[in-house]
């Protein structure tokens, strides 16, 4: 899918977001995934089929689980954040199978059983006037800036010899390969990340602070199918 309609429809969904409030811990969000009430989903009107997503519960816990098929849709966090304020995250997938066409460096390639986003606000007050210009023509187009940028974890399908990729529709869109190929299939896996640090490697400069997550399964680009599961996700200090 084209990386202007996705992000501008990620935006769309994030304009009525708000600020979560932190707990005495130091973490500002714990989903255990009992239910999609944080969570709206993301369609993309040109894909016909979309991705599902339903709650799965096994020996008292709770699990989000998601299941493509030639398809594309995702999961958008209601509520936005301050990534100087909370700039880690932290949570725990397992995937099913992989990709047999996927590949994160082709266009034709561009699918992930399971891929978490962190999606940062545009400002205008803070663009050059090149960026202006650009966001200024994609508002025109589509009735909401899209977003500045944004970091995408992935559990890619195969080897690459790059942690991070630039998205292959964009160079807005950094892609860091925290899983790769059949190794781990199968298997829960516990992911950590610093924001601040990834986005100052990928992009070589510092994040704007407004950011939220997404969650997304998708095989529109590869034609393919895939099971994935995520057990929880935390954003803290």
């Amino acid at each position: 899918m084209g990386y202007v309609a996705s992000v501008v429809s990620l935006l769309l969904l994030l304009a009525g977001s708000f600020d979560l409030y932190a707990q005495d811990n130091g973490i500002l969000l714990r989903e255990d995934f009992n239910d999609l009430h944080n969570w709206r989903p993301l369609v993309f009107p040109k894909i016909k089929k979309q991705t599902v997503y339903t709650i799965e519960k096994d020996n008292g816990r709770s699990y989000l689980k998601a299941e493509s098929n030639a398809s594309a849709s995702g999961l958008v966090l209601k509520k936005e954040f301050n990534v100087y304020e909370y700039p880690r995250v932290k949570w725990r997938w397992k995937v099913s199978n992989i990709y047999q066409k996927g590949n994160a460096e082709e266009k034709s390639g561009d699918d992930y059983p399971i891929r978490v986003y962190v999606i940062f606000r545009y400002n205008p007050d803070n663009a050059s006037f090149g960026q202006r210009l650009k966001y200024g023509l994609a508002k025109t187009l589509y009735g909401e800036y899209p977003p500045h940028s944004s970091l995408t974890y992935i559990w890619e399908s195969r080897k690459q010899n790059r942690r991070i990729i630039t998205n292959a529709f964009a160079e807005e869109a950094k892609m860091i390969i925290l899983e790769a190929g059949e190794e781990k299939v199968g298997r829960w896996q516990e992911e950590e990340v610093n924001i601040i640090v990834d986005y100052e490697e990928a992009f070589g400069n510092s994040p704007p602070p407004g950011a939220s997550l997404a969650i997304m399964n998708d095989s529109d680009n590869t034609g393919e199918r895939s099971v994935s599961y995520i057990d929880f996700i935390e954003v803290f200090k």
